[in-house]
């Protein structure tokens, strides 16, 4: 199957992504691009998560439920993303102007990918190694990773999002990051006209 988007990370930032990039496509840029999400690719931090401080969220709200609910959402609203799940990607290589995603199961190929994995070691996907270097706003002695990366941007049809983009871990920041490169790739099938998408009543 040939993506025109491939997000690999089914947590907030990836999730985020996925439903900006589903909220789009009833626009002409976007209506006929194939978009898919690798869901879970390994333990999210959302599983052990509670959330008091996210605007949006009620008070005691549990990270995993957001991942449960979240899966629900994209397949209720935004049916044509396709959410690929119980797969694991092993390496990501660059073949001329598209890449290769392969998985314990699958090889798919995507005009554009994203990474939204989190900073934890160790880092398995082969074929990134030259992008990774130490996380620049956590503690040192944690140890965490980030992928060099421009505002998300890593090189053509790369891009990056939540703490494996160098953020902090917060929700809104990982959903924030998420939507940033939603809104950059939008941008850049709508041929580089900057790109946004509301939903109004």
């Amino acid at each position: 199957m040939i993506f025109d988007c491939l997000i690999i990370g089914g947590g907030v930032a990836g999730m985020q992504c996925a439903l900006v990039l589903g909220s789009a496509t009833s626009k002409a840029f976007a209506a006929n691009k194939n978009i898919g999400i690798v869901l879970h690719q390994k333990a999210s931090h959302l599983e052990n998560a509670l959330f008091n401080n996210v605007l949006g969220l009620s008070a005691k709200t549990l990270g995993k439920d957001i991942l449960n609910d979240g899966k629900t959402q994209l397949t209720t609203l935004y049916t044509d993303i396709h959410q690929i799940e119980k797969e694991k990607v092993i390496a990501v290589d660059k073949i001329d102007t598209t890449y290769l995603i392969k998985t314990n199961k699958n090889i798919y190929q995507s005009k554009v990918v994203v990474l939204a994995l989190n900073y934890s070691k160790p880092f398995t996907i082969e074929g990134l190694d030259e992008y990774l270097i130490p996380h620049q706003k956590t503690n040192t002695a944690k140890n965490r990773i980030q992928l060099k990366n421009k505002d998300h941007f890593i090189e053509k049809g790369l891009y990056c999002c939540g703490t494996i983009a160098g953020h902090r871990s917060q929700f809104a920041i990982a959903a924030g990051s998420g939507a940033s490169v939603a809104t950059d790739i939008l941008t850049l099938w709508n041929d580089g006209n900057h790109t946004k998408v509301h939903d109004k009543l």
